[in-house]
Order: C-alpha cells, then structure tokens, then sequence
C-alpha cells in the first residue's frame, strides 16, 4: 500500500497520461478494500450479528415493511410502522433540537416538486444520469457500469483465462467511468454479457436520469422533478434568509425533508433507496474569515480520522484532536472542523458506537470539483463502512450557479470598519482634430 500510494503521488507530480494514473487509482483502491476486508476479519466476535435474524424482527413488529407488500411490493420502498414512526421522529426531534435550536439555525421546509431550471442550474439534469439495459427475457433492469464491473472482476478472477484477458478486464474496469454508450455496448457484445439472473440476452444501453421527472400544473409544459436532495431549497432561498438574518454573516439554514432518487437497482434494505428522509444544514460564511466563534468549545474533541495521505500509504485511521487537525492544515478550517465535532457528538448521543465511528477524507480522484476539503462520517454496519454524513466545504459553487442562471445576486455585502480608498489608474485617448 505504501509503495502504491506514492506511485500515484509520482504520476500526479510528473504529469503521467490519465490512463495510467486511473489504472495506479484502481489498483490503491483494490489494496485499502483488501485492508478493510482484513481489519473487518479481525473484528470481535460481538461486532457481528445475524443481520437476517434483526431484519425479520423489525418485520415482524413492524418497525418497517416493504411499501404495498400485499401487492408484491416496490424495491427500494418502505412503510413505517408505529415503532418504525417513534424511532424516526425521536431521532429527528434529537437532530433539531441539537442543531437547528442550539445552533440558532434558521429552518425552512422547501417544495418538494422543483421546476426543471432549478436542477439544470445545480447540474443534477445532466449528472444524475446512469446507463441501463434490460433483461429481454424478464424486462429486470440493471445498472451497466456495475454489471460490466462485477461480470469482469469474475472473469479476471478465473484462473483458466489467459493473462492477457485479466490484463483487458482491468484495463476496461479503469475506463469505466469515462466510457460512452457505445463504448459500453462493445464491452457487453465482446465478453458476450448476459443477464446474471436468468442468462437471457440483454437489451442495448439505456441513459436513465435518477431523478423522478413530472409535469406541474394541467398543460403538462412546466416540466419538474421529485428533488433529489434537499439543499437546493436552501440556496435558492438564500437572500431571503440572508435579508431575515439582518445580511448578517456567518448563519446556518437547516432543513428537514424527503428527497427521491429513482435507483436502478435497489440494495442494502434501508441503506439504499428510492424515498428518504434527509437533515441538512448550509453555513454560510465570509470565505475569506472561516474561523468560528464555537471552535474553542470542540477543539479538544478525539475524532477517528481516516485521512486521504493514510488512505494512500496504507496506514489506519488516526485518533486525533480536531483542534490540532485544523492546525495542521489535514481539516481545511474550524468551520469545517467544528461541524465534524459536533456531527460526532450528535451521532454519540444518539447512540453510536465511537469504536465503530470514523472520519474518511475523500482522496483527490474522488473530490468534487467545487470542494476543497470534504470528509464522511462513516460507521461500520454489517455491510461495511457506510456514509451516513457528508461534511464538506463546498465553496460558493451553487450560489453562483443559480446566480447565473437567474440574474438574481445571491451574494453577502460586508461593511468595512473605515472607508477603504482604491486608486485605480485608466487610459484615456485624446482626439484632436485640426480645423
């Protein structure tokens, strides 16, 4: 792991072809899931469970239920029951009174339905979108990507084929994520793909958008969709909120909502599905002063700390002070640093194991182009490690978008101390003209 992860710091340094540092990503990737799966092995005995046994006893006294069971049920959809409902709102309650009421955040419930501008502004029109093909036989539906991983990863395992294969099956697996429709219809015809359930033959790619699209009002013309997160309520509503807080910065909004992603193929029970409930926050803050009043209250919290650098180098995760992370520069500021301590404490108070609670800070090939520092909170379930928050500083990226889009500025004024004086200095053409 060590080696692997300055081979890929090397690449990125002297400017290796993308290929190559994809195939050096892919192979680190390959070894820290091998390190997990180890660490996961090594694990007590009682940090595991029947996990069939605890989810037919949720069923049983309804704490959920596959939504319209009678009917056949719809995957990736859930009815709670009374239980199912008290645990939901007692968790929720605990959420609001720890952040929005302690935090004096200012709380908005947005539309659910959200017009098509909105969302092609955000970028989720033309990002939310995934390749599919069908099973002729049954009409099963699955994603491609995952399909062409899984069926390759199972070929390159077999140890009957030639080198030269297992060489092609990870070449094709690094490309992947930069492979068009057709590129991918080659793949299935090549390696001779079938449907994994049935072997039937398997329709040609499909583009899917993950969002639930509809039409609002009668005439069927303003086109919208299911919102798939609830964030966007809060950006477009930003210079209402920052006129309610007096153009006051810093100030947090917070929101507590269902949000819709139409999964090709739902999994891991509640953990992935189609309708869900979200609780976000945005901070809002100067970018030029992230520092934060609250910082000294949590600066001597432990968190577990997986940082991109240990991730890299193969090394475990790292109990350390948040304080001492922001001073070092591994968190990129106290506002982030603060949010990261207080979602740990939240997350304590409600029950969280801390032995089974980390910090994972996203690496650079998986950072989102906007952000410049992000880090989940990820708790080790019997599936795994699992995201269950996304702390992340996400510059003014969708501030700006919906700006352009609308002409609206949705931008914070500062009032200086004393008047500052700028001397700017122009070029003026003098015409004469001789009479």
């Amino acid at each position: 792991m060590d080696l692997q992860g300055d081979l890929v710091r090397s690449l990125k340094t002297n400017g290796a072809p993308e290929l190559d540092v994809k195939k050096a990503v892919a192979e680190l990737k390959l070894r820290k899931k091998i390190l997990e799966d180890k660490e996961l092995a090594l694990a007590p005995s009682d940090a595991t469970f029947d996990r069939a046994k605890m989810e037919d006893l949720l069923r049983r006294r309804f704490f959920y239920d596959q939504s319209f069971a009678i009917y056949g049920g719809i995957t990736g959809q859930f009815d709670f029951g009374p239980m199912g409902c008290a645990l939901k709102a007692n968790l929720l309650n605990a959420w609001r009174s720890f952040f929005v009421l302690e935090e004096q955040m200012l709380e908005v419930d947005c539309s659910v339905l959200t017009p098509e501008p909105v969302l092609k502004a955000s970028g989720h029109v033309d990002r939310f979108a995934d390749l599919m093909v069908k099973d002729i036989g049954t009409g099963e539906c699955f994603r491609l990507d995952h399909l062409i991983k899984a069926h390759l990863e199972k070929l390159a395992a077999d140890k009957k084929i030639s080198q030269a294969t297992k060489e092609e099956c990870q070449d094709i697996i690094v490309k992947l994520d930069g492979m068009t429709k057709q590129d991918m219809s080659d793949v299935i015809q090549k390696f001779n793909i079938h449907s994994p359930l049935t072997g039937n033959e398997l329709t040609e790619p499909i583009e899917f958008n993950l969002m639930f699209a509809t039409q609002i009002g009668p005439s069927g013309l303003i086109k919208g969709f299911l919102r798939p997160e609830t964030a966007q309520g809060i950006f477009v509503n930003f210079k209402r909120l920052l006129e309610f807080n007096q153009g006051r910065l810093p100030f947090a909004a917070a929101q507590i909502g269902n949000a819709f992603r139409n999964e090709i193929s739902p999994r891991s029970g509640l953990i992935r599905v189609r309708e869900f409930t979200m609780a976000e926050i945005e901070h809002f803050c100067d970018p030029n002063d992230k520092q934060h009043p609250k910082f000294d209250s949590v600066k001597e919290t432990e968190l577990l700390l997986y940082s991109a650098c240990n991730q890299m180098d193969g090394k475990s995760a790292e109990i350390i002070k948040i304080g001492d992370a922001v001073q070092r520069g591994l968190v990129a500021n106290q506002t982030l640093g603060y949010f990261m301590a207080r979602i740990q404490q939240f997350l304590i108070l409600v029950g969280i194991d801390t032995s089974k609670l980390r910090f994972r800070q996203h690496m650079s090939n998986e950072m989102a182009h906007y952000a410049c520092d992000c880090w989940d909170a990820e708790m080790l379930t019997s599936y795994g490690w699992i995201e269950c928050v996304g702390c992340a500083d996400r510059s003014a990226f969708d501030l700006t978008q919906h700006t352009k889009a609308t002409g609206v500025r949705l931008a914070a004024e500062k009032k200086l101390q004393e008047p500052k004086v700028i001397e700017l200095t122009g070029l003026y053409q003098i015409l004469t003209k001789k009479v």
